[in-house]
């Protein structure tokens, strides 16, 4: 009987033993993979939030540029800060500012044509004066290299009269040709004109008339 107490007594400690080390076993830690696994994971993670973070600060630089630039566009336009009293009050949308500078750019593109223009006629009439310069200036030395040519050439009074006769007939064809109802008409009269009262013949024509009723007058 004592043995088999004995036996009893030490099964049942080898039983409470195993129990305790299951317990025991259930409670450690996590192994050094599920370590790993964990960091891992806490590694993606946080790449994530970099990328993130990242992305945010990028976008707001964007918007910030978009921002600067439309600020910009309205302190440059003029008309951006002509606003009306009725939106005086409100801030002008984006897409408001945007048209306000097409315009704008448009109408500089049109000045600047006109402008161009300008500069093209005022030369030309640069070149005009500089050959009107050059042929007086040779008239002037004839003059003085000559004195007493021109002497017996006719009065001013004869040439003006020559002058006024012809354009006298000239007028008296333009009068009756040419209309200046509007710009369209005007335009189209006076180069028919030019082509019909204009030509080198009817031209010559005019001048033989108007010098013989000259030189009847004279003589």
């Amino acid at each position: 009987p004592a043995l088999f107490m004995e036996n009893a007594r030490k099964s049942s400690i080898v039983s409470r033993a195993n129990s305790i080390g299951s317990t025991s076993a259930s409670s450690v830690p996590n192994t050094d993979d599920e370590d790993s696994d964990y960091h891992q994971e806490s590694f993606k993670e946080s790449y994530k939030d970099q990328r993130r973070r990242a992305h945010t600060q990028a976008e707001q630089k964007r918007r910030d540029a978009i921002k600067k630039g439309y600020n910009d566009l309205q302190a440059i336009v003029p008309t951006c800060e002509q606003q009306d009293f009725s939106i005086s009050s409100q801030k002008l949308s984006k897409a408001i500012v945007l048209q306000k500078t097409i315009d704008y750019i448009q109408f500089l593109h049109k000045e600047k044509k006109k402008q161009e223009e300008e500069v093209s006629t005022l030369r030309k009439d640069v070149m005009a004066l500089k050959i009107m310069k050059v042929n007086y200036e040779q008239i002037v030395k004839a003059h003085q290299d000559n004195p007493n040519e021109g002497k017996n050439q006719i009065s001013d009074e004869v040439k003006f009269n020559v002058f006024q006769g012809i354009m006298d007939s000239l007028f008296q064809s333009f009068n009756a040709s040419v209309s200046v109802t509007s710009f369209q008409e005007l335009s189209a009269c006076v180069f028919s004109w030019i082509e019909e009262h204009c030509k080198p013949q009817t031209l010559q024509d005019i001048v033989i008339g108007v010098l013989h009723k000259v030189k009847s007058q004279l003589y």
